[in-house]
């Protein structure tokens, strides 16, 4: 027989302050999360310039999207390209360098976590890469090339469209040890250190067993969160680009669904056209969040 069902009075007198002690979250999820998600995929289907009253117009934003928006399908093809390189290649750096500089003692350990953490907390990051490739003689970049005698004239690197991606790519990879990183760190100090020794007697020998055996099922909950993390700064990209290569960078290079996202939404203020924008990133967010959830909840 199935069990009957509390009255919402027992739940609510029995689990009380659990409800209250998840309150200020909920509210906070839902007055600037949820409700703005559901107002974006609304206002997808209108024409709203933010002067005048939105008016419905159906499946017409999708289509002029998708269809007739060539910059957009050049945007989308540079984010996939951006996220397909960095995505991984951040993840994976992240648990490397976690991983290493967990077998440090505690100070040194605090201190080049800060070191690898800072670049992805600084405000001024981007000055020093703009530094370096500045398109005149005085860029790092330029004046060693011209100097060792690899080119015969300065190269202006956000200039030419093939130079900009790898650019972007580099100072994303450079700026991606952050919260996934910290949640990794604090993954490896969190494992039983009793289940090395009990896998040692069941005949773990080496340290790539532990990490196999051990430590990966062990971090599944950081693992799936810094999985998270990635795919969202990797898909999310904008102000490296803006910043870096300029707007709209050249030959649109540089042009990601973020930055198109912004012409439409902060510039042109096309409102019904941004939300459908960020309602199509959303989604992909969405896809790659739940296939990278079903390949971790493989391991271990």
């Amino acid at each position: 027989m199935k069990k009957k069902k509390e009255p919402l009075s027992l739940v609510w007198k029995h689990h009380k302050y659990k409800y209250l002690l998840i309150a200020p979250f909920a509210t906070i999820f839902i007055v600037f999360t949820l409700i703005p998600v559901v107002v974006s995929i609304v206002l997808s289907f209108t024409s709203f310039n933010m002067v005048e009253a939105p008016s419905f117009n159906g499946l017409t934003n999708y289509i002029n999207l998708l269809v007739r928006d060539d910059v957009f399908l050049i945007a989308i093809k540079n984010t996939l390209l951006f996220a397909l390189i960095t995505g991984p290649i951040s993840y994976i750096m992240c648990f490397l360098f976690a991983w290493m500089i967990n077998e440090l003692p505690p100070v040194p350990r605090s201190i080049i976590t800060l070191v690898f953490y800072a670049p992805s907390i600084s405000g001024n990051a981007y000055m020093i890469w703009k530094l370096i490739f500045s398109s005149d003689t005085y860029g790092w970049a330029n004046a060693w090339l011209l100097k060792l005698g690899f080119i015969q004239s300065r190269i202006l690197w956000f200039e030419t469209a093939k130079y900009v991606m790898p650019i972007l790519i580099v100072v994303q990879l450079w700026l991606s040890l952050g919260v996934s990183f910290l949640a990794f760190i604090a993954g490896l100090q969190n494992v039983d250190k009793s289940w090395y020794e009990a896998a040692a007697v069941e005949g773990v020998r080496n340290r790539w067993q532990e990490l196999w055996y051990i430590t990966l099922p062990s971090m599944k909950p950081q693992l799936m969160f810094g999985a998270v993390m990635q795919i969202t700064g990797s898909l999310s990209v904008s102000q490296i680009s803006i910043d870096l290569a300029g707007f709209p960078s050249a030959s649109y290079a540089g042009h990601t669904i973020l930055t198109h996202l912004h012409d439409y939404g902060n510039v042109r203020y096309e409102l019904g056209y941004a939300c459908t924008i960020a309602v199509i990133l959303f989604f992909i967010m969405l896809l790659c969040n739940i296939i990278v959830q079903k390949l971790l909840r493989k391991l271990g």
